[in-house]
């Protein structure tokens, strides 16, 4: 990432107080950039948001995407000249339990969004961030590349492509025409420190740990695409970059692990992760019936690095390893802030 450029712009960040939306918040910080975010109260406690606050030049509103009024009045105040969309609903068990709510969030107040983003007079990008669940997926494994077919089986997977296509009409229709460009970011199944969000796994883990007991899997032999906080990130970042300085970008990328990570499994990332957290529990397979999720899913990044100059620079194990190290240092009592700055550093001096 350029500092000079990244020290010139007004960000607007959606979904700020989330997972991933933190630590965007707090690189953004970092680069230098002025980060106006819009997101929903943290829906957990602990909350990686609340701890790394406050945040050096930002301002937050909190508010639902779907608030028409507080989409626009962010926008207004914001005047940014980058976005990246993040909030969201994005959890596929609770998208089963809430679908009309997912699809509020994931559809329409993406729409809220891009609409209220039309009156932004100095922007000049906006990324919009889904997923790797996007693709019709037949669960044999293969890489997907962004010129397959979107589709979903479940509530939250269908969420998300119609995002894409509701980003695709919005660019199609409106930014283009006005010399902004709109592209969507699908990246795979994240990991790192601070997560503390319901059915994901490392976070599961370290609350298994903290009750004394084993970690249920629902499907352990399943396999994602899994990478780091601060990989999938960067691809963000870099992307959001190139979009407001290079003509002719394509207008969706994958953001996964190197072509040549093989598969991991759902029971290896918990054998891993007790390992390393030195949990003596390890896992059991979840008693009962559970909704359908896909049996293995991969992502091929390979026009991201073509297209960007962007490569991971943590593979699997190494992800699960630096997500183990952050949460051992929090309960040490070491303040979150400091873990995710001295691993950024850390992230930053690799190549």
């Amino acid at each position: 990432m350029n500092r000079d450029f990244w020290g010139q712009q007004r960000v607007l960040l959606t979904g700020h107080t989330g997972f991933k939306g933190s630590w965007a918040a707090l690189w953004l910080e970092q680069l230098g950039a002025q980060v106006h975010g819009l997101a929903l109260s943290p829906d957990h406690v602990p909350d990686l948001y609340s701890r790394l606050a406050p945040f050096g030049g930002a301002t937050s509103t909190i508010a639902d995407i779907n608030d028409a009024a507080a989409v626009r009045a962010a926008v207004q105040a914001a005047r940014p000249t980058l976005v990246l969309h993040m909030a969201a609903q994005p959890l596929v068990r609770r998208s089963y339990a809430e679908p009309a709510l997912t699809f509020a969030t994931n559809v329409t107040g993406t729409a809220q969004v891009l609409d209220a983003l039309r009156a932004a007079p100095d922007l000049k990008a906006v990324l919009v961030v889904t997923t790797d669940k996007v693709y019709r997926n037949d669960g044999s494994g293969r890489r997907f590349v962004e010129s397959d077919p979107l589709g979903g089986h479940d509530p939250y997977s269908a969420s998300k492509a119609g995002t894409e296509l509701v980003a695709a009409a919005f660019a199609d229709s409106y930014f283009s025409k006005a010399g902004v460009a709109l592209a969507t970011a699908r990246g795979g199944n994240v990991v790192g420190g601070g997560d503390w969000s319901a059915d994901r796994l490392v976070p599961d883990a370290w609350r298994a740990l903290h009750a004394g007991v084993p970690l249920e899997l629902r499907y352990p032999q399943a396999t994602r695409p899994w990478q780091h906080v601060l990989d999938c990130l960067s691809g963000y970042l870099v992307y959001l970059e190139a979009l407001a300085t290079r003509p002719g970008l394509p207008r969706a990328l994958n953001f996964g692990p190197m072509a040549d990570d093989a598969p991991v499994t759902v029971a290896a990332v918990a054998d891993t992760v007790a390992q390393a957290l030195g949990s003596p529990r390890g896992w059991v397979a979840a008693p009962g019936d559970h909704p359908a999720e896909a049996p293995a899913l991969a992502l091929d990044a390979g026009a991201a690095m073509a297209a960007l100059g962007w490569q991971p620079r943590l593979d699997a194990r190494a992800a699960l390893q630096w997500s183990a190290d952050w949460y051992r240092g929090y309960d040490a009592g070491e303040a979150p802030r400091a873990l995710c700055l001295a691993q950024l550093a850390a992230w930053e001096a690799r190549s």
